[in-house]
């Protein structure tokens, strides 16, 4: 599959284009700057230059599904969570939907599912997710969206939990590149218009799904 990757600069997004193209896939790299580019295409991956806060309907062409991961990070305000983490969000799935793509997978997190119940900081960055993830359900695109636990740094297990969301949370930390596993998982299987969770587990990658 020829995958967009929205947001390959960032941690996740770069070990998740990494191990696309291991798997065999063809990962697109959608960057922001031109000077990131070079590290990608050194290693053979294809890029495109767009900004999630402009027009970046060219990044949506020749592409089979796409994988969500950018995020507008911890250090900015709110005006960049709801332009990046929503309506970059947003537009992303319309334009998914106008090329008919066979899947979009998105990045999402935990405490998603009900911002209005957390209080503090993140609580704009859960809405916008919120605001999001309802969008891509109603949208008619064939999606999967996977709502990790806090994110860490650190080796991969290679072992997750890994359940669909019923209602019910399990609280937890995640290492990324365990999570960027699990996104690759995911976009090699059809999808079932399904909300995942994934926190540090004993389940290997291999056998979910």
């Amino acid at each position: 599959m020829r995958v967009l990757v929205i947001g390959a600069n960032g941690q996740i997004g770069q070990m998740v284009v990494s191990r696309l193209k291991e798997k065999g896939h063809e990962p697109v790299a959608m960057l922001r700057k031109e000077e990131q580019a070079q590290a990608f295409e050194d290693d053979g991956i294809d890029t495109v230059i767009a900004d999630l806060e402009e027009d970046f309907s060219h990044a949506f062409e020749d592409v089979n599904g796409v994988i969500f991961t950018a995020g507008s990070g911890a250090s900015t305000g709110g005006d960049k969570t709801i332009l990046i983490d929503q309506e970059g969000a947003i537009e992303a799935i319309d334009l998914a939907k106008s090329h008919e793509l066979d899947h979009f997978v998105m990045v999402s997190g935990l405490g998603v599912e009900n911002p209005r119940g957390v209080e503090g900081e993140i609580r704009p960055y859960l809405h916008a997710k919120h605001r999001a993830d309802e969008h891509l359900i109603d949208s008619g695109v064939p999606y999967t969206i996977l709502r990790p636990g806090l994110l860490k740094n650190g080796e991969g297990k290679g072992t997750v939990t890994f359940y669909e969301y019923k209602g019910e949370t399990k609280s937890g930390e995640i290492i990324r590149e365990d999570v960027a596993d699990v996104l690759v998982k995911i976009i090699g299987y059809p999808p079932e218009d399904k909300i995942y969770y994934v926190v540090k587990g004993e389940t290997s990658i291999s056998q979910i799904l």
